[in-house]
């Protein structure tokens, strides 16, 4: 699914290159729930930009779903990036003057699909994931773990192939933190790729491989214990 071939990033600050990824080879199949930790500077959100074509390499090989994300028209990219991928980030970046139905929505917008089509999708999410009350409830209005749903909602009703997630749990508490992960495994289960980037032990040990950077480079893969796919969670988008 995922393939990463030499990879190399900088970014010019001043006279000056920071050089972020240095030869990055990573491999992802479809179905696994990976886990990417390293400390603050590490490149872990710099490779996972580039995963999810909000960023560009300098150099190497990068290939999602057999496809070579390489020189393509930001159009091309767009239309690429939101049929096979679906974004969740720590400060859940709902729109504050949409409510939890709208904001799972959105993304439906963008396909042209009509809006009574679209919000029967969102509610078929938001009942799923037990927020069908607060659907029409605006994101000032709701707990942390309830925006990081509404948040996670948004990313599958596109049916993506692959979840990135960017310390989707660093502004939860810990048992909100362990319940969106909870939610993250059953959405594995369905067979989508889930990539998240922590820094916390144990919320990375709950994925079924963790990858560890250390300035630019992966200097850890590590294997924890392969869980059941069984298939849950899934919208029917007209």
């Amino acid at each position: 699914m995922i393939y990463l071939d030499n990879i190399h990033k900088s970014y010019v600050m001043g006279t000056n290159a920071l050089h972020v990824l240095k030869g990055i080879n990573l491999e992802v199949a479809e179905g696994e729930l990976v886990a990417i930790m390293g400390s603050s500077g590490s490149g872990k959100s710099t490779l996972l930009n580039i995963i999810g074509m909000l960023d560009t390499y300098d150099e190497g090989t990068y290939r999602l779903d057999g496809r070579l994300i390489r020189n393509m028209s930001e159009k091309k990219v767009a239309r690429f990036r939101n049929s096979h991928i679906g974004f969740v980030f720590q400060s859940f970046n709902l729109i504050s003057f949409k409510n939890a139905m709208e904001n799972v929505a959105l993304p439906l917008y963008y396909r042209n699909i009509s809006r009574k089509k679209r919000n029967h999708v969102a509610m078929e999410l938001l009942e799923k994931m037990g927020l069908e009350e607060w659907a029409e409830h605006m994101p000032n209005e709701l707990s942390g773990g309830q925006q990081q749903r509404i948040a996670i909602a948004r990313a599958l009703v596109s049916k993506p192939r692959v979840i990135l997630a960017d310390e989707p749990t660093g502004a939860l508490d810990s048992q909100t933190s362990y319940e969106v992960m909870d939610l993250f495994k059953e959405i594995n289960q369905s067979g989508i790729t889930v990539l998240i980037v922590t820094h916390e032990n144990d919320i990375a040990h709950m994925t079924d491989r963790i990858i560890r950077l250390h300035d630019g480079n992966i200097v850890a893969d590590e294997m924890n214990s392969v869980r059941k796919h069984e298939p849950v969670l899934q919208p029917s988008i007209p």
